[in-house]
């Protein structure tokens, strides 16, 4: 097998030049890098992680738990995390949680113990003993998909709370008065909460007569979504306009919506949440909340990289605060007079 040795002398650089490209890239110029990565390749040469491991006292595997990849809500941001880590020579490793908080304490000491130095986690609830095991360990983690301004610990992320808020308070400028709700289901996930507390909070405090007509609580499906859009409409026929907690609640309203014969947006208006590729391929086109993922998931690698150079734990990193953005499409309307 190749060593380390013969792809400095292929190369034409010295061990120690080579160790500081496999390493640490950024610090080698870019011509070196090229003669190296073409050594590499030309002698099939795979680094010893578990030498580099011993060394550094530090492995190059990164963690990343997500509640689920069943819909296209996570995964951009973690496309951009991953490109991100592997120009740093880090690689990923995927586990999810099913939104099942015992689940992801044994997925954390899964991961602790295939031997990742670093964590990204989705959300701010979890089990406190999760938290203690990573800190015990050293190992730096970032949370995301989520912001907590009091918190000392490391966030990159957003507030669903304010841009819920936010997008409520926009179909109310369109003259709705009778809001209905299709959200996530809230046991054990802060993000769909934070979006339920924001629609509530817009609603309650507008000046005009707009009230909460009703709100359905279900999983992220599009199935689901239909149904909860019937159930919905039965409870409170008078419902013009339907906020939902992500695009595939919303996708699925829309279908619901056509079952019972109503068009979107002249007899309902629907929003969704998250602006995933869905959003704009729906007829009409979904108005929804545009969240800044790829360029939360790029923070988010470079902020764990940063803790990983600087050995630092989860509540030594500098939180990062993004916006999102609402995004008008075809699917809101003033509702019929």
């Amino acid at each position: 097998m190749p060593k380390l040795e013969d792809v400095a002398e292929l190369a034409g650089f010295s061990p120690a030049t080579v160790s500081r490209c496999l390493n640490a890239p950024d610090k080698v110029s870019a011509a070196a890098r090229h003669k190296i990565e073409s050594a590499i390749i030309s002698l099939g040469y795979v680094p010893n992680a578990f030498g580099r491991a011993l060394a550094s006292h530090q492995t190059n595997i990164v963690g990343a738990l997500v509640p689920s990849l069943s819909n296209a809500m996570f995964a951009s941001g973690l496309q951009a995390f991953q490109e991100t880590l592997a120009v740093h020579n880090l690689a990923l490793v995927l586990a999810t949680t099913g939104y099942d908080l015992d689940e992801e304490a044994r997925q954390v000491r899964n991961l602790i113990a295939q031997g990742v130095s670093s964590l990204l986690l989705i959300g701010k609830r979890r089990n406190p003993k999760t938290i203690d095991l990573i800190e015990q360990r050293g190992i730096p983690y970032v949370l995301s998909w989520c912001f907590d301004r009091q918190s000392p610990q490391t966030y990159v992320g957003f507030d669903n709370v304010l841009a819920a808020q936010n997008a409520a308070e926009q179909v109310l400028r369109f003259g709705h008065h009778h809001i209905g709700l299709i959200c996530g289901e809230c046991k054990n996930n802060d993000r769909a909460l934070d979006r339920r507390k924001g629609f509530e909070a817009a609603v309650t405090a507008s000046p005009t007569q707009a009230r909460l007509a009703h709100m359905v609580e279900t999983d992220y499906s599009l199935e689901s979504g239909r149904i909860a859009f019937q159930q919905l409409i039965y409870k409170a026929p008078e419902t013009t306009a339907i906020l939902c907690g992500n695009d595939v609640l919303a996708a699925g309203a829309i279908m619901g919506a056509r079952e019972q014969g109503l068009r979107v947006p002249e007899d309902i208006s629907v929003v969704g949440f998250d602006d995933i590729g869905l959003a704009k391929i729906l007829s009409p086109a979904l108005t929804t909340v545009r969240v800044p993922q790829l360029r939360m998931g790029q923070l988010a690698a470079e902020a764990l990289i940063k803790m990983r150079a600087d050995q630092a734990a989860g509540t030594s990193g500098t939180s990062i605060e993004l916006r999102t953005e609402f995004i008008l499409r075809g699917t809101l309307a003033a509702p019929r007079a």
